[in-house]
Parts: C-alpha cells; structure tokens; sequence
C-alpha cells in the first residue's frame, strides 16, 4: 500500500517559516503523481492550499501565493512546502495529499498540525 507521511509541523510565531514534508512509500511512480497540499483551519473546511503536477506546473491558492512554495524530490519520493511570512490564519491541520498516477486513486497522509501564533 502506498502510505504518506507529514513531518515539520509545530508552533510558530507569526512571520515566521516552516518547512513540511511529506514522505511517500510504496509508490511506483512517484513522479507521475499529483501531489497536493491541503489544510483544515479550526471549524473550517479543508481546502487545497497548493499543487504539483508531474510536469512541473504548480497552483496555489490566493491566501497563500507569495508565501508558500510547493516543491518535490522525486528520488525521494517526498514532497514539500515551504511556508513564509506565516499568518495566525494559516494555522490549522495540513494533510499531504496524492492522486496517484495509472489508477488515479487518491492517498492521504494523516496530518501535521501547524499553528502559528501572534
């Protein structure tokens, strides 16, 4: 089975970065996978916060252009996001998210708590 899993998740002040990643075993193909970054605020619907395509192409959403940056390592099957000028908005659970190639399945990660503080 083909597991995700989030680390770099904690407490930071506002303004501050932090650095998430999200580790993918048992996957194949990798590289031909969307992987995606979401995140649920406190009493709040998730929402896709960025997303990297096989090809390179990138999309974020508008809270977060400038600020946050979707990356990956396809040796390493792991995907990351870098995260700026961090908001008390932007606190919330983020969960690593990957819609994998051939059988286009989706696989979730179990989340990293994020909370930023003023």
């Amino acid at each position: 089975q083909v597991q995700l899993v989030e680390s770099g998740g904690g407490l930071v002040q506002a303004g501050g970065s932090l650095r998430l990643s999200c580790a993918a075993s048992g996957s194949i193909f990798f590289s031909l996978n969307v992987m995606c970054w979401y995140r649920q605020a406190p009493g709040k619907q998730r929402e896709l916060v960025a997303r990297s395509m096989a090809g390179g192409s990138t999309n974020y959403a508008d809270s977060v252009k400038g600020r946050f940056t979707i990356s990956r390592d396809n040796a390493k099957n792991t995907v990351y996001l870098q995260m700026n000028s961090l908001k008390t908005e932007d606190t919330g659970v983020y969960y690593c998210n990957a819609l994998m190639a051939i059988t286009e399945r989706e696989v979730w990660g179990q989340g990293t708590l994020v909370t930023v503080s003023s």
